[in-house]
C-alpha cells in the first residue's frame, strides 16, 4: 500500500513514451491512411511481419483497393509480348541474333543493378512524415509487413507502366538507336523474371539447391537482417558492394 502512489523516474518515462505513443493502427480498417500517423514508430512497427496469406486491406474505395492487387501471372501475360515486340524492332534495324541475345543479356544485367538499387535506396528508405510513411508503406512497406499477402507481391502493371517511360529514357542515355530497344526489352524480361521469382520464393516450395538457397537468402531477408541482402533473384550485387547478409543465424547482425 505505502509503495502505491511511488514511481520511479524510469517507470514514469515508460508510462511517458506509453502515451507518446498513443497511436495504434487498426488492422480491421483500411491501412494506406493509418500508418502515416505512426511518425516515427512507423519503421519498427513496418518491419514486424504478420505471417497470414490473408493481406489486409488498404484502401476505403473499391476501385483503389483493386488496383493494388495482382495474380501474379498476370505480369508475364502482360509484359512478354512487349518485351518481344521491343527486341523485334532492334531486328528490324538489322541486328543479328548473337547481337540480339548479348543486346538482352545486358538488358537484364541493367535490371538486376537497378533492382538491387531500388531495393536497398528506395525501397528501405526511413521515413518518419505522415506522407513519406504512406508512400513507403504503399511501395515497400506493406510487403515487409505482411509477406505472405499474395496478390501484393508482384508490382501492379498500370505502376510498371508509369515506371517504363524513366527506364526507356536511361537506357537511350548509354545506348544507340538500334539497340535501345532490345536493351530496353532485356531490361523488362530481368523484371518478369525478378517478380515472378519474388512470388515464387514467399510460395513455391524448392526442392532443387540453387532456389532452395535463393529462397532463404531472401526469407534471411525478411525476418532476421532487413538491413541486408537486397538482390531478389540473385546475391550479385549484394557480394559486389559488401551487403551479403551472415549466413549463420548466430551471426545475426545487430
Amino acid at each position: 500500500g505505502f509503495q502505491s502512489g511511488w514511481h520511479s523516474p524510469r517507470q514514469k518515462t515508460k508510462r511517458a513514451k506509453m502515451v507518446a505513443q498513443a497511436f495504434k493502427v487498426d488492422l480491421n480498417k483500411p491501412l494506406v491512411f493509418q500508418v502515416g500517423h505512426l511518425g516515427e514508430d512507423y519503421q519498427e512497427w513496418v518491419h514486424q511481419p504478420i505471417v497470414s496469406k490473408e493481406g489486409p486491406r488498404f484502401f476505403a474505395s473499391d476501385f483503389w483497393e483493386f488496383l493494388t492487387r495482382t495474380q501474379w501471372w498476370v505480369i508475364p501475360l502482360v509484359w512478354l509480348p512487349v518485351v518481344g515486340y521491343s527486341v523485334n524492332i532492334s531486328k528490324q534495324m538489322g541486328h543479328t541474333l548473337p547481337e540480339l541475345v548479348l543486346m538482352v543479356m545486358g538488358g537484364i544485367l541493367i535490371w538486376s543493378l537497378l533492382e538491387y538499387t531500388l531495393h536497398r535506396f528506395l525501397f528501405h528508405i526511413n521515413t518518419t512524415s505522415y506522407w513519406g510513411n504512406t508512400l513507403h508503406y504503399l511501395l515497400h512497406g506493406c510487403h515487409h509487413k505482411h509477406p505472405m499477402d499474395g496478390l501484393r507481391l508482384v508490382f501492379p502493371p498500370a505502376a510498371t507502366a508509369i515506371l517504363l517511360v524513366p527506364f526507356w529514357n536511361l537506357v537511350k542515355l548509354f545506348s544507340t538507336p538500334s539497340t535501345t530497344p532490345a536493351l530496353f526489352g532485356g531490361g523488362l524480361l530481368g523484371y518478369v523474371m525478378y517478380d515472378c521469382t519474388h512470388y515464387y520464393l514467399h510460395h513455391g516450395q524448392p526442392t532443387k539447391e540453387v532456389p532452395k538457397n535463393l529462397k532463404r537468402y531472401h526469407l534471411n531477408h525478411h525476418f532476421r537482417v532487413q538491413t541486408k541482402g537486397f538482390g531478389i533473384t540473385s546475391s550479385l550485387w549484394d557480394k559486389v558492394f559488401g551487403t551479403l547478409p551472415p549466413s549463420k543465424v548466430g551471426e545475426k547482425s545487430r
